[in-house]
């Protein structure tokens, strides 16, 4: 380690680490305490306590990359933001340990280093959102299956899973619901190959709704019947949103259901009428 000491930092009591990323573990958890000690002591915001703070970070980055290794296992690619989101659990760490809590750093930081890493995962992996503690259960749904498959020869009940897992069997079936957001596949996936082509995953899935050609039908109908007079549009109302019979709107507006029929007739009649022109 090699330390040189200035005018100013030698005042404030701090050494002047020329390059803390370099420092030992062993030699940064000694300087850790001299550095946390002065931070409680100077004023926040001058250059002498953003010095200290910032060789805090840069000695302490190889607990981050210790805890990154244990996710090693996951896609190599994502290593970088694990690092840096762990970064961001350092930064926490470093602004709330205090000397008097008689701990050391290292045992104080891992947690909230390996915290953001989980709440990263968790917030970003996800095909879909799902609320967290259907997350956490899907974790536990999987060594809960995997447990009773091994022990059991065969897929586990849903009541012999809400057992295992101390959890009621309708929160079983959502968290196994939830576990299908984990993952997401394209529409243009393909499925196989042959020599008429290849069979894409949008070619299974989906239908065609005959209601949605009524949309634009509605969309044009709702000024006609704007512009029809109020008695016109409260007999439309009773029989198509009410969903009255005849016999009904007739006795709601005293008159007879012959006569509600002949003015549905003419209503409906024109609507048809006006409709057909406007296309």
């Amino acid at each position: 380690m090699v330390l040189t000491v200035t005018a100013t930092t030698q005042k404030a009591g701090m050494p002047d680490v020329v390059d803390p990323s370099r420092v030992a573990p062993k030699d940064a958890r000694e300087l850790s305490k001299l550095f946390f000690g002065q931070l409680e002591v100077l004023e926040e915001g001058t250059e002498e306590y953003s010095y200290a703070r910032s060789t805090l970070i840069e000695m302490n980055m190889t607990l981050v990359r210790f805890a990154a290794g244990r996710f090693r296992s996951r896609n190599p690619e994502e290593m970088e933001d694990i690092v840096q989101v762990g970064m961001i659990g350092l930064i926490k760490a470093i602004d709330r340990f205090e000397l008097s809590r008689q701990t050391e750093f290292t045992s104080f930081a891992i947690p909230y280093i390996v915290g953001e890493i989980k709440r990263f995962f968790r917030d970003t992996t996800w095909a879909v959102h799902v609320p967290r503690r259907l997350q956490e259960a899907r974790g536990q749904l999987a060594r809960a299956t995997e447990e009773l498959s091994s022990r059991l020869g065969r897929t586990p009940t849903d009541k012999e899973l809400s057992e295992l897992m101390s959890l009621p069997e309708d929160e079983v079936r959502e968290a196994r619901l939830a576990a299908n957001g984990y993952n997401s596949s394209s529409l243009d996936a393909t499925i196989n190959s042959s020599q008429d082509g290849e069979t894409v995953l949008q070619d299974f899935i989906g239908a065609e709704d005959e209601a949605f050609e009524l949309v634009e039908d509605f969309h044009a109908l709702a000024p006609l019947i704007a512009e029809l007079d109020d008695r016109d549009r409260e007999i439309i109302h009773m029989r198509f949103v009410e969903e009255l019979t005849q016999a009904q709107i007739g006795a709601r507006l005293g008159v007879s259901q012959m006569h509600v029929s002949r003015l549905l007739s003419r209503c409906l009649a024109r609507l048809r009428e006006e409709l057909l022109a406007s296309d």
